[in-house]
C-alpha cells in the first residue's frame, strides 16, 4: 500500500470516528450533572424534599422551556416516585414498559443505576418537543433505594 493510500485510509478512519463522537450531544455532560446534582440535593434535604422538587412544575429538576432535561426517579421495583416531565406517572409501576423495539426500558435503567458510577441506557422514546419517537440515552445512578435518571435525545 503506497503512502497516498495509507493517508486516505487513515483519513477515512478518522472521519468515521469523528462522526461517531460528534453524534454524542453536548447535553450528555449536562444530564450526568443533573443526576449528580439531584443526588446532592437528596443527601442535603432528604427523600421527601427531593421527590417534591422533582415533581414541582417549576423545580430545578423539572423540564424547562427549550430543554428536554429532567429527572426521573424510580424505586428498585420500577415504581415511579417522581418524574420531571410526566408528574401523572407517579405511583405507576413501569417495570414492564418497553420501547418500540421491545427493550425493557425501566428494567435497564435500574440495572444501569446499580452499576458503580452509573451507566447510560439507549432506547427509543417520544421527544416532547416534536412528539416523534427518537433515539434517547439516559444516565442513571442509584442512591439508597432510589434510581435517578436524566436522558437526552440523540
Amino acid at each position: 500500500m503506497n503512502t497516498a493510500s495509507r493517508f486516505r485510509l487513515a483519513l477515512a478512519a478518522t472521519l468515521m470516528i469523528s462522526s461517531v463522537l460528534v453524534a454524542q450531544p453536548a447535553e450528555r455532560p449536562k444530564a450526568e450533572a443533573m443526576v449528580k446534582d439531584g443526588i446532592a440535593f437528596l443527601k442535603a434535604n432528604g427523600k421527601e424534599a427531593f421527590i417534591a422538587e422533582v415533581q414541582k412544575g417549576s423545580g430545578r429538576f423539572h423540564v424547562k422551556p427549550g430543554s428536554t432535561l429532567y429527572l426521573m426517579v424510580y424505586d428498585q421495583q420500577g415504581i415511579t416516585l417522581a418524574h420531571g416531565m410526566q408528574p401523572g406517572a407517579v405511583g405507576t409501576n413501569r417495570w414492564g414498559v418497553k420501547d418500540p423495539d421491545g427493550k425493557m426500558i425501566v428494567q435497564e435503567l435500574i440495572k444501569a443505576g446499580q452499576r458503580k458510577g452509573g451507566a447510560w441506557v439507549d432506547y427509543k422514546w417520544p421527544n416532547p418537543t416534536n412528539g416523534k419517537i427518537e433515539e434517547k440515552t439516559t444516565f442513571c445512578l442509584t442512591e439508597g433505594d432510589l434510581v435517578i435518571g436524566c436522558g437526552i435525545y440523540k
